[in-house]
């Protein structure tokens, strides 16, 4: 699960945030202590900040500058100071993207997202990955939604992560018991039927009951 960590100091406004990315299946947390706030991203260890600019003591591009000097974390800067200057100095101090408020809560989920995708997603070696809120990851085997930690088999993390690379894209049955088995030799192709039905459980108990949709006579696929 992505962490998110959430400087803001109208306390309406973050844990609105924070409730609304909850639901998409990040793990989101509120700063509420302004004093020293770069010792908080340092112990927390967050894969995104959610950067305000007015802040209490020092204003957000001076926590910006300091995370910089430990971390690569990816910052959004979200301000209603959003004039060309103050977007300039965002960008300048070491932030990734700015979004003005007030914003659409949808509208931040994305860039969000799309950030989070673009860090993580094409590095050499990936450890997670997400759709749609659903997270894998690649070194523990588990797969996160909404809170619920689901563990995996062998076959239903083969299954899972062939899906997720694959989102959007109908995986035939022939593609999946190849990775699957890793073999040419002849699988029952009730064994795959059966593989199916044993995750489709697992994460109707999460409650992604309709996540893999099948495609009769093609295959499966995650949309």
């Amino acid at each position: 699960m992505f962490k998110i960590m959430i400087i803001e100091d109208d306390l309406t406004i973050a844990r609105t945030i924070s409730e609304h990315l909850s639901q998409w299946g990040y793990d989101a947390t509120c700063v509420t202590e302004f004093h020293n706030v770069a010792d908080q991203v340092l112990r927390a260890e967050p894969q995104l900040v959610l950067l305000d600019i007015a802040l209490p003591f020092y204003n957000g591009f001076h926590w910006c500058s300091e995370i910089r000097k430990f971390s690569k974390v990816p910052i959004i800067f979200i301000s209603s100071a959003s004039d060309n200057m103050n977007i300039v100095m965002a960008m300048n101090m070491g932030g990734d993207d700015f979004i003005a408020k007030p914003f659409d809560l949808h509208v931040l989920t994305a860039k969000v997202g799309a950030l989070l995708r673009r860090t993580y997603s094409f590095q050499g070696q990936v450890s997670v990955l997400e759709h749609n809120g659903v997270v894998l990851n690649l070194n523990d085997a588990t797969l996160t939604y909404q809170n619920h930690k689901i563990e995996l088999t062998k076959n239903d993390f083969k299954i899972v992560q062939l899906l997720m690379e694959n989102a959007g894209r109908v995986v035939s049955r022939d593609e999946m018991m190849q990775r699957l088995w890793e073999s040419d030799q002849f699988i029952d192709d009730n064994t795959l039927t059966v593989n199916i039905t044993r995750l489709r459980k697992k994460l109707a108990e999460a409650g992604l009951e309709q996540w893999i949709v099948t495609k009769k006579g093609l295959g499966y696929l995650v949309e």
